[in-house]
């Protein structure tokens, strides 16, 4: 029995590696596919820092970031595994949130009152084309100017690898894990289109948030599971009790 895994590639091949240390077979499927923005580059613009709520904005970037000068700004990162690709690329001066984009904003207001940014700061919001949340209308109501840059673009991807089919068709597949919303209703579309959306709603579906869960439920699934708090280790602890809920 194996788990799916439709987080987009690279992240998912530390996912892969963590799951199977821990003893599971694993399929991939990931729904998602990264492609890079180009960076427009603004020759009067004066940031006080930035902002990132994706590893991928920071890959989305890099190839740049040398030529564009902005990796000695303090940066505030969404969580520690966009930490880690700052870091990578060359940032210096990063601030690590508690994992989703209100903790981002409340630890963006905190260095303000702490002096690590000016109240009235321009904010460069490093970001993906799809939003789900307006963090820079609500940084912007808590006194910051933030300029929203695309990075990056995830498309869909819109079929599921044959043995990922083979496996929902011959239940061979005890537990899905999703990362986002869009790639939730992304699994959801591709498994529609393949057939197999029946086969695949009937076992666990295990989210990285009660936001990605809700997606999940609207769609008919009876067995979702919610990360206590946005992260991996949380997302395998809710896996682990899907499993334990199966077997008894």
């Amino acid at each position: 029995m194996s788990i799916l895994v439709t987080r987009p590639h690279p992240d998912n091949e530390a996912t892969v590696e963590n799951l199977r240390a821990r003893g599971h077979e694993v399929l991939l499927a990931p729904v998602l596919k990264f492609e890079p923005v180009a960076f427009r580059a603004e020759s009067e613009a004066r940031y006080d820092g930035i902002i990132v709520t994706s590893a991928n904005a920071i890959r989305g970037i890099a190839p740049q970031l040398q030529d564009i000068g902005l990796s000695n700004l303090p940066l505030f990162a969404v969580g520690e595994h966009t930490a880690a690709a700052a870091r990578e690329a060359g940032f210096a001066d990063v601030t690590v949130a508690g994992g989703d984009a209100a903790a981002l904003r409340d630890k963006v207001v905190q260095g303000a009152r702490d002096k690590v940014l000016k109240k009235n700061s321009t904010l460069l919001y490093l970001a993906g084309a799809d939003l789900s949340r307006d963090l820079g209308g609500e940084l912007g109501a808590e006194g910051f100017n933030v300029v929203t840059q695309t990075t990056y673009r995830m498309a869909p991807v819109k079929v599921l690898p044959r043995e990922v089919c083979d496996g929902f068709a011959a239940h061979g597949i005890e537990a899905v894990l999703h990362y986002s919303r869009r790639s939730a209703r992304a699994f959801l579309d591709a498994a529609r289109d393949e057939g197999v959306e029946i086969s695949a709603l009937a076992i666990p579906q295990c989210c990285l948030s009660e936001t990605v869960a809700g997606v999940l439920r609207e769609a008919g699934a009876s067995q979702v599971l919610a990360a206590a708090t946005p992260d991996e280790n949380a997302l395998f602890d809710a896996l682990e009790r899907a499993l334990r809920t199966r077997l008894a």
